[in-house]
């Protein structure tokens, strides 16, 4: 089974890169799972074109506890982390563009406008601030994050045969347990 093995430092400039923040592999991992070939092969599957799964392949029932214990539950546990982290940086009062914007607004301020000429050059849009973008982008994966566990989830739960707790109840439980340990 594979593991986020190269975990990032958490530092504010992570926190403003986009692409780092929206990096997810649970799919791919849960399909690494399926061990291929259980069955043998059956030359009757290639005589015609399959449009739907004739079954599902569920998974072995230890491989899906290994999996969510060793690896979808610590990946949920470290994305909220740096959904956690990075909300702590949006709420920095200490942004280092304020003096940038603090600048354009008085420049701004000075700048002598002539609206017969151009109707737009009154118009003053002052850029958003970091810290207001990146809570904004937070707030959106955050809401994107529980739309993907959801369906992870229920993926795993359909995959391996199981029926019961929902996502954020089985992960308040996994963290119960390593809590105890």
């Amino acid at each position: 089974m594979s593991q986020q093995s190269n975990r990032p430092s958490l530092t504010p400039q992570f926190c403003f890169n986009e692409t780092a923040l929206r990096d997810d592999s649970i799919i791919q991992n849960l399909n690494a799972l399926v061990t291929p070939a259980q069955a043998g092969f059956d030359p009757s599957s290639t005589a015609e074109r399959q449009t739907l799964p004739v079954r599902k392949r569920s998974i072995d029932p230890e491989a899906c506890h290994g999996f969510k214990d060793n690896v979808l539950f610590p990946s949920w546990q470290t994305r909220s982390d740096v959904l956690n982290y990075c909300t702590g940086v949006a709420l920095d009062p200490q942004d280092p563009d304020l003096l940038l914007r603090e600048a354009e607004t008085a420049r701004e301020r000075d700048r002598v406008v002539n609206e017969r000429l151009d109707p737009y050059s009154g118009c003053f849009f002052p850029r958003e601030a970091r810290t207001e973008s990146l809570a904004n982008l937070i707030r959106n994966e955050r809401g994107v994050e529980g739309i993907i566990r959801a369906r992870t989830w229920g993926l795993v739960t359909e995959r391996c045969g199981e029926v019961g707790a929902g996502w954020e109840e089985a992960l308040n439980r996994w963290r119960g347990k390593k809590e105890s340990r």
